[in-house]
Protein backbone atom coordinates (compact mmCIF):
# COMPACT_ATOMS: atom_id res chain seq x y z
CA UNK A 1 0.00 0.00 0.00
CA UNK A 2 1.27 2.95 -0.62
CA UNK A 3 2.35 5.76 2.00
CA UNK A 4 2.65 9.37 1.63
CA UNK A 5 5.80 11.47 3.54
CA UNK A 6 6.91 15.23 3.79
CA UNK A 7 10.74 15.19 3.11
CA UNK A 8 10.90 15.95 7.04
CA UNK A 9 9.23 12.55 7.54
CA UNK A 10 11.09 10.71 5.20
CA UNK A 11 14.58 11.85 6.36
CA UNK A 12 12.97 11.33 9.98
CA UNK A 13 11.84 7.20 9.13
CA UNK A 14 14.89 6.84 6.80
CA UNK A 15 17.50 9.29 6.94
CA UNK A 16 19.58 6.98 9.62
CA UNK A 17 20.14 4.19 6.87
CA UNK A 18 23.54 3.99 5.33
CA UNK A 19 22.54 3.74 1.49
CA UNK A 20 20.21 6.68 1.96
CA UNK A 21 22.09 10.16 0.84
CA UNK A 22 19.20 12.77 -0.42
CA UNK A 23 18.65 14.89 -3.25
CA UNK A 24 19.62 18.45 -3.29
CA UNK A 25 16.76 20.03 -5.16
CA UNK A 26 14.14 19.29 -7.79
CA UNK A 27 12.78 22.12 -9.74
CA UNK A 28 9.42 22.14 -12.07
CA UNK A 29 9.72 24.46 -14.82
CA UNK A 30 6.27 24.29 -16.65
CA UNK A 31 5.24 25.41 -20.44
CA UNK A 32 1.63 25.78 -19.87
CA UNK A 33 1.09 26.60 -23.88
CA UNK A 34 3.45 23.61 -25.10
CA UNK A 35 2.37 21.02 -21.97
CA UNK A 36 6.41 20.64 -21.75
CA UNK A 37 8.48 20.69 -18.40
CA UNK A 38 12.06 20.94 -17.85
CA UNK A 39 13.39 19.56 -14.82
CA UNK A 40 16.14 20.30 -12.99
CA UNK A 41 17.38 17.57 -10.66
CA UNK A 42 20.46 18.24 -8.15
CA UNK A 43 21.50 14.91 -7.27
CA UNK A 44 22.61 13.23 -4.09
CA UNK A 45 24.10 15.65 -1.57
CA UNK A 46 24.98 18.04 -4.74
CA UNK A 47 28.62 15.95 -5.34
CA UNK A 48 27.01 12.61 -6.88
CA UNK A 49 28.12 13.28 -10.40
CA UNK A 50 28.27 9.32 -11.49
CA UNK A 51 24.75 9.36 -10.21
CA UNK A 52 24.21 12.24 -12.91
CA UNK A 53 25.76 10.31 -15.43
CA UNK A 54 24.19 7.73 -15.05
CA UNK A 55 20.45 8.79 -15.06
CA UNK A 56 20.93 10.82 -17.89
CA UNK A 57 21.51 8.06 -19.77
CA UNK A 58 19.05 5.54 -18.43
CA UNK A 59 16.40 8.45 -18.58
CA UNK A 60 16.58 9.29 -22.00
CA UNK A 61 17.10 5.54 -23.07
CA UNK A 62 13.80 4.20 -20.88
CA UNK A 63 11.23 7.25 -20.71
CA UNK A 64 9.31 8.18 -23.58
CA UNK A 65 8.21 11.20 -22.01
CA UNK A 66 12.54 12.40 -21.65
CA UNK A 67 12.53 14.59 -25.04
CA UNK A 68 15.54 15.01 -24.02
CA UNK A 69 18.48 15.24 -21.07
CA UNK A 70 21.97 16.44 -20.09
CA UNK A 71 23.81 16.60 -17.49
CA UNK A 72 25.97 20.01 -15.73
CA UNK A 73 28.34 18.24 -13.36
CA UNK A 74 25.89 16.91 -10.04
CA UNK A 75 22.21 18.43 -12.32
CA UNK A 76 20.66 17.46 -14.57
CA UNK A 77 18.31 18.89 -16.86
CA UNK A 78 15.08 16.48 -18.39
CA UNK A 79 12.77 18.33 -21.50
CA UNK A 80 9.58 16.31 -20.69
CA UNK A 81 6.04 16.10 -22.16
CA UNK A 82 3.44 15.86 -20.14
CA UNK A 83 1.66 12.44 -19.86
CA UNK A 84 2.24 8.66 -18.76
CA UNK A 85 4.62 6.14 -20.63
CA UNK A 86 4.93 2.88 -19.91
CA UNK A 87 8.38 1.71 -18.78
CA UNK A 88 10.04 -1.57 -19.80
CA UNK A 89 12.67 -1.63 -17.00
CA UNK A 90 16.17 -3.90 -17.67
CA UNK A 91 19.23 -4.16 -15.15
CA UNK A 92 21.78 -2.40 -16.74
CA UNK A 93 20.38 -1.62 -19.99
CA UNK A 94 17.08 0.10 -19.33
CA UNK A 95 17.14 0.83 -15.30
CA UNK A 96 15.17 3.53 -14.45
CA UNK A 97 13.03 6.53 -15.75
CA UNK A 98 10.04 8.73 -15.67
CA UNK A 99 6.82 7.09 -16.08
CA UNK A 100 4.30 10.08 -15.56
CA UNK A 101 4.61 13.96 -15.72
CA UNK A 102 1.46 15.92 -14.66
CA UNK A 103 0.59 19.26 -14.70
CA UNK A 104 -1.74 19.76 -12.23
CA UNK A 105 -2.98 23.55 -10.86
CA UNK A 106 0.23 25.07 -9.39
CA UNK A 107 1.98 21.67 -8.76
CA UNK A 108 3.65 19.35 -10.96
CA UNK A 109 3.03 15.20 -10.58
CA UNK A 110 6.43 13.29 -11.04
CA UNK A 111 6.61 9.40 -11.08
CA UNK A 112 9.72 7.69 -11.05
CA UNK A 113 10.35 4.01 -10.93
CA UNK A 114 13.44 2.04 -11.09
CA UNK A 115 15.57 -0.89 -10.56
CA UNK A 116 17.85 -1.45 -7.59
CA UNK A 117 19.70 1.31 -6.43
CA UNK A 118 17.72 3.14 -9.20
CA UNK A 119 14.21 2.70 -7.09
CA UNK A 120 16.25 3.87 -4.16
CA UNK A 121 16.50 6.85 -5.78
CA UNK A 122 13.44 6.97 -7.68
CA UNK A 123 11.24 7.08 -4.01
CA UNK A 124 13.08 8.29 -1.10
CA UNK A 125 16.54 9.88 -1.94
CA UNK A 126 14.61 11.99 -4.46
CA UNK A 127 11.87 12.46 -1.83
CA UNK A 128 13.73 14.58 0.43
CA UNK A 129 14.88 16.83 -2.02
CA UNK A 130 14.52 20.42 -1.67
CA UNK A 131 11.65 21.98 -2.93
CA UNK A 132 9.65 18.75 -2.69
CA UNK A 133 5.69 18.96 -1.21
CA UNK A 134 5.25 15.53 -1.08
CA UNK A 135 6.43 12.12 -2.13
CA UNK A 136 4.07 8.94 -2.45
CA UNK A 137 5.89 5.88 -2.01
CA UNK A 138 4.10 3.00 -3.62
CA UNK A 139 7.29 0.31 -3.76
CA UNK A 140 10.96 1.62 -2.08
CA UNK A 141 13.16 -0.39 -3.93
CA UNK A 142 16.48 -1.38 -2.67
CA UNK A 143 18.13 -4.86 -2.90
CA UNK A 144 16.98 -6.27 -6.14
CA UNK A 145 13.15 -4.47 -6.01
CA UNK A 146 11.33 -2.22 -7.61
CA UNK A 147 11.07 0.93 -6.15
CA UNK A 148 8.23 3.79 -7.60
CA UNK A 149 6.86 7.22 -6.04
CA UNK A 150 5.17 10.39 -7.07
CA UNK A 151 7.05 13.49 -6.30
CA UNK A 152 4.48 16.72 -6.17
CA UNK A 153 6.99 19.47 -6.66
CA UNK A 154 5.75 23.14 -7.29
CA UNK A 155 4.54 24.49 -10.95
CA UNK A 156 7.43 27.18 -11.71
CA UNK A 157 8.28 29.20 -14.69
CA UNK A 158 11.28 29.38 -16.70
CA UNK A 159 12.41 32.89 -17.51
CA UNK A 160 15.02 33.33 -19.43
CA UNK A 161 16.60 36.36 -19.17
CA UNK A 162 19.45 38.14 -22.27
CA UNK A 163 21.53 41.27 -22.42
CA UNK A 164 24.02 42.50 -24.94
CA UNK A 165 25.69 45.76 -25.11
CA UNK A 166 26.27 46.38 -21.75
CA UNK A 167 30.00 47.62 -22.06
CA UNK A 168 32.54 50.15 -23.38
CA UNK A 169 35.94 50.44 -24.80
CA UNK A 170 37.00 50.78 -20.96
CA UNK A 171 34.90 49.47 -18.70
CA UNK A 172 32.00 46.35 -18.31
CA UNK A 173 31.45 42.82 -19.39
CA UNK A 174 28.16 41.34 -20.12
CA UNK A 175 28.91 37.85 -18.71
CA UNK A 176 29.75 39.15 -15.54
CA UNK A 177 26.86 41.90 -15.47
CA UNK A 178 24.22 39.44 -16.07
CA UNK A 179 26.05 36.73 -13.40
CA UNK A 180 25.38 39.37 -10.53
CA UNK A 181 22.44 40.85 -11.84
CA UNK A 182 20.79 37.02 -11.21
CA UNK A 183 22.44 36.37 -8.20
CA UNK A 184 20.72 39.64 -7.11
CA UNK A 185 17.54 38.99 -8.25
CA UNK A 186 17.73 35.50 -6.22
CA UNK A 187 19.57 37.16 -3.15
CA UNK A 188 16.17 39.40 -3.19
CA UNK A 189 13.88 35.96 -3.28
CA UNK A 190 12.13 36.73 -6.55
CA UNK A 191 13.30 33.53 -8.15
CA UNK A 192 15.88 31.01 -8.25
CA UNK A 193 19.40 31.44 -10.62
CA UNK A 194 19.56 28.20 -12.36
CA UNK A 195 21.62 28.55 -15.69
CA UNK A 196 24.09 31.08 -17.30
CA UNK A 197 24.86 31.00 -21.15
CA UNK A 198 27.44 33.05 -23.05
CA UNK A 199 27.05 33.11 -26.73
CA UNK A 200 29.46 33.87 -29.26
CA UNK A 201 27.96 36.01 -32.05
CA UNK A 202 29.79 36.94 -35.53
CA UNK A 203 33.14 38.19 -34.24
CA UNK A 204 33.61 40.55 -37.41
CA UNK A 205 30.45 42.90 -36.65
CA UNK A 206 31.70 46.59 -36.50
CA UNK A 207 29.47 47.64 -33.34
CA UNK A 208 31.71 44.63 -31.24
CA UNK A 209 33.72 45.96 -28.09
CA UNK A 210 35.69 43.18 -28.74
CA UNK A 211 34.92 39.22 -28.14
CA UNK A 212 30.73 39.77 -29.60
CA UNK A 213 29.22 37.76 -26.99
CA UNK A 214 25.91 37.91 -25.67
CA UNK A 215 24.82 36.53 -22.33
CA UNK A 216 21.58 34.27 -21.27
CA UNK A 217 20.40 33.29 -17.71
CA UNK A 218 17.56 31.01 -16.55
CA UNK A 219 15.50 31.85 -13.83
CA UNK A 220 12.93 29.52 -11.95
CA UNK A 221 10.27 31.48 -10.42
CA UNK A 222 5.80 31.07 -9.81
CA UNK A 223 4.22 32.64 -12.35
CA UNK A 224 2.93 35.52 -10.50
CA UNK A 225 6.77 36.88 -9.74
CA UNK A 226 7.62 36.93 -13.66
CA UNK A 227 6.71 40.27 -14.23
CA UNK A 228 8.54 41.83 -10.88
CA UNK A 229 11.90 39.50 -11.98
CA UNK A 230 11.72 40.74 -15.39
CA UNK A 231 11.21 44.69 -13.74
CA UNK A 232 14.06 44.21 -11.86
CA UNK A 233 16.63 42.86 -14.02
CA UNK A 234 15.68 46.02 -16.76
CA UNK A 235 16.17 48.18 -13.26
CA UNK A 236 19.87 46.54 -12.78
CA UNK A 237 20.66 46.12 -16.18
CA UNK A 238 20.32 50.44 -16.48
CA UNK A 239 22.17 51.05 -13.43
CA UNK A 240 25.25 48.90 -14.53
CA UNK A 241 25.57 49.52 -18.05
CA UNK A 242 28.07 51.42 -19.65
CA UNK A 243 26.75 51.55 -23.14
CA UNK A 244 23.75 53.53 -24.80
CA UNK A 245 22.76 50.38 -26.55
CA UNK A 246 21.83 47.76 -24.14
CA UNK A 247 19.33 45.59 -24.94
CA UNK A 248 17.37 42.61 -23.37
CA UNK A 249 15.28 40.27 -24.09
CA UNK A 250 12.88 37.53 -22.20
CA UNK A 251 10.79 34.71 -22.31
CA UNK A 252 8.85 32.27 -20.44
CA UNK A 253 9.03 29.47 -23.00
CA UNK A 254 10.72 26.27 -22.28
CA UNK A 255 11.89 25.39 -26.17
CA UNK A 256 12.82 28.53 -28.06
CA UNK A 257 10.57 28.86 -31.71
CA UNK A 258 12.29 27.74 -34.67
CA UNK A 259 12.20 31.49 -35.58
CA UNK A 260 14.63 32.09 -33.11
CA UNK A 261 16.76 28.98 -33.04
CA UNK A 262 17.50 30.12 -37.08
CA UNK A 263 17.85 34.04 -35.97
CA UNK A 264 20.44 32.92 -33.55
CA UNK A 265 22.62 30.88 -36.28
CA UNK A 266 22.37 33.85 -38.50
CA UNK A 267 23.89 36.07 -36.20
CA UNK A 268 26.27 33.47 -35.42
CA UNK A 269 27.44 33.83 -39.36
CA UNK A 270 27.23 37.46 -40.03
CA UNK A 271 25.16 40.38 -39.32
CA UNK A 272 21.76 40.56 -38.50
CA UNK A 273 19.30 43.60 -38.29
CA UNK A 274 17.26 44.67 -35.21
CA UNK A 275 14.04 44.22 -37.74
CA UNK A 276 15.27 40.53 -38.40
CA UNK A 277 15.35 40.33 -34.21
CA UNK A 278 11.36 41.70 -33.83
CA UNK A 279 10.62 39.24 -36.56
CA UNK A 280 12.58 36.35 -34.43
CA UNK A 281 10.98 37.36 -31.22
CA UNK A 282 7.20 37.79 -32.31
CA UNK A 283 6.40 34.22 -31.56
CA UNK A 284 7.48 34.17 -27.97
CA UNK A 285 9.88 36.59 -26.72
CA UNK A 286 9.89 39.90 -25.69
CA UNK A 287 12.44 42.95 -26.64
CA UNK A 288 13.08 45.47 -24.28
CA UNK A 289 15.63 48.36 -24.89
CA UNK A 290 17.31 49.11 -21.71
CA UNK A 291 19.61 52.12 -22.98
CA UNK A 292 18.75 51.52 -27.14
CA UNK A 293 17.93 48.92 -29.72
CA UNK A 294 21.36 47.51 -30.74
CA UNK A 295 21.99 45.12 -27.97
CA UNK A 296 18.43 43.78 -28.51
CA UNK A 297 19.87 41.86 -31.95
CA UNK A 298 22.30 39.58 -29.32
CA UNK A 299 20.12 39.24 -26.25
CA UNK A 300 17.78 37.79 -28.53
CA UNK A 301 20.20 35.50 -30.29
CA UNK A 302 21.22 34.57 -26.99
CA UNK A 303 17.20 33.67 -25.50
CA UNK A 304 17.21 31.39 -28.43
CA UNK A 305 20.85 29.62 -27.65
CA UNK A 306 20.68 29.14 -24.02
CA UNK A 307 19.58 25.50 -23.94
CA UNK A 308 23.20 24.67 -24.96
CA UNK A 309 26.17 26.28 -22.63
CA UNK A 310 29.05 24.07 -24.63
CA UNK A 311 27.84 25.06 -27.84
CA UNK A 312 27.12 28.41 -27.39
CA UNK A 313 29.94 29.48 -27.16
CA UNK A 314 31.39 27.87 -30.46
CA UNK A 315 30.48 29.82 -33.63
CA UNK A 316 30.59 26.30 -35.70
CA UNK A 317 28.15 24.44 -32.73
CA UNK A 318 24.76 23.48 -33.05
CA UNK A 319 22.54 27.19 -31.81
CA UNK A 320 20.29 24.77 -29.15
CA UNK A 321 18.83 21.42 -28.56
CA UNK A 322 15.36 21.19 -28.77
Amino acid sequence: MSETFTPAELHYRFGGLPYITPYERIVALVDDDERLVELHEFHARGRCTGGAAWEVYHYARTSPLVLDARREGARNIFTCAEGRGELSLVPGIAGAGLEEVRIDGDEVALTYAGLAGGGVAATICRGMAGNVISAEVHEEGGGAGLGRATLRVPAWRKLVIAADDTDDETRGATWSTMNEIAYAIEHEGLADYLLHTIVQLFPDNPFRTTNCCATATVLGLPAVGVGAAVERARELLSERTFSDECGMAWSTHVLPAEAALAFAAEAKRGMVTIEEAREAAAINTELIAVTGERGCIGAMAAVAAHRDPDSAVRLDGPEARR
